[in-house]
C-alpha cells in the first residue's frame, strides 16, 4: 500500500523540473522602418507654372513598408496554443517503496518500527509545461506480493490477512495535482512540494497527499523522496492481532524513493 504513494511523488516533482526547461523562443526584433525619401528642392531658376495649383502635402509613398503592417513572427507561440507535455518513467531497479508502522513486541523492552520494502514498482507520470498533470496517462503500480520485512512470519501474515495479496496483488496510485511548486525552479538542488492523487489499496480508493523532495541528477533524470500517512481504517485494512505483538499504532507511514527519467 505504501509503495504506490511514493512512486507518484517523485514523478511529479521531476516532471516540473524537466518541464521548466521547455519554454519558448524569443521573438525576432522588427526591422527598422525604411526612411521615407525627403522632398527634393525644385531648381531655383525654373519658373513656376502660373496655372498650376499650389501643391498640397504629398502622401507618403504607398510602397514604403511601415512597422505596423509587418507580419508577426511565425515561431512565437500564442497564449492560446497547445501546451507541450513531458513523460517521466520510473527507472527499473533504481526505485523502492516501504511501509513503516510502530509496534511493541512481547519480550522487547522498547517499541520499534515494522518496515516492509519492495523494489517492484513501475509506471509513469505525464505533465504539461503549464504545471498540470495528465491524470489519464499517469499511473504507478506496486507489486504488494513482494513486500519483505526482517521477519518472514510477519510478511506471511500481512500477505494473507492484512493486504490479502492473493486477491489484491497490486496497489495503484494516479497523480492528479501538485501544490507549492515554485514558479521558477532552481537549476540545481532539491525542490519541495506536495503531490495529490488517488491511491487504491485492496478495493478502496482514497485521495492522499504526499510530501515530496526531488533533485535533478542530469538533464533527463532525477530522484524523488516522498512520504504520506494514513490510518488502517482509512483503507479498511484490519490491524494485525497476533500474540507476540502487544500493540500496533494506528498510523501507517508510506515512503518512496524513485528514480525518474524523461521518456525518449
Amino acid at each position: 500500500m505504501i509503495r504506490n504513494l511514493l512512486s507518484i511523488a517523485m514523478m511529479a516533482l521531476t516532471v516540473s523540473i524537466f518541464i521548466a526547461g521547455c519554454s519558448g523562443t524569443s521573438a525576432p526584433t522588427a526591422a527598422p522602418p525604411t526612411a521615407a525619401p525627403t522632398n527634393m528642392p525644385a531648381p531655383t531658376n525654373a519658373p513656376a507654372p502660373t496655372n498650376a495649383p499650389a501643391p498640397t502635402n504629398a502622401p507618403a509613398p504607398t510602397n514604403a513598408p511601415t512597422s505596423t503592417n509587418a507580419a508577426a513572427p511565425t515561431n512565437v507561440p500564442s497564449s492560446g496554443g497547445d501546451v507541450a507535455t513531458v513523460t517521466l518513467i520510473a527507472v527499473p531497479g533504481k526505485s523502492k517503496a516501504n511501509y513503516r508502522v510502530r509496534e511493541q513486541l512481547a519480550n522487547v523492552s522498547l517499541p520499534g518500527d515494522a518496515v516492509g520494502v519492495t523494489d517492484q514498482l513501475s509506471g509513469q507520470i505525464v505533465g504539461k509545461t503549464d504545471g498540470t498533470i495528465v491524470s489519464a496517462d499517469s499511473k504507478f503500480v506496486v507489486d504488494l506480493t513482494t513486500l519483505k520485512s526482517d521477519q518472514s512470519m510477519r510478511d506471511g501474515f500481512i500477505q494473507r490477512e492484512t493486504l490479502r495479496t492473493s486477491q489484491y496483488p497490486n496497489a495503484t496510485f494516479v497523480p492528479t495535482a501538485t501544490s507549492g511548486l515554485p514558479a521558477t525552479l532552481p537549476p540545481t538542488g532539491p525542490v519541495t512540494f506536495q503531490l495529490m492523487g488517488d491511491l487504491t489499496i485492496r478495493d478502496v480508493t482514497k485521495n492522499v497527499t504526499w510530501d515530496v523532495n526531488c533533485t535533478p541528477t542530469s538533464a533527463t533524470e532525477g530522484t524523488c523522496h516522498a512520504s504520506t500517512k494514513f490510518t488502517f481504517d482509512d483503507f479498511g485494512i484490519p490491524q494485525p492481532r497476533v500474540p507476540r505483538v502487544l500493540s500496533i499504532e494506528d498510523t501507517i507511514t508510506l515512503e518512496v524513493d524513485v528514480a525518474l527519467q524523461v521518456s525518449p
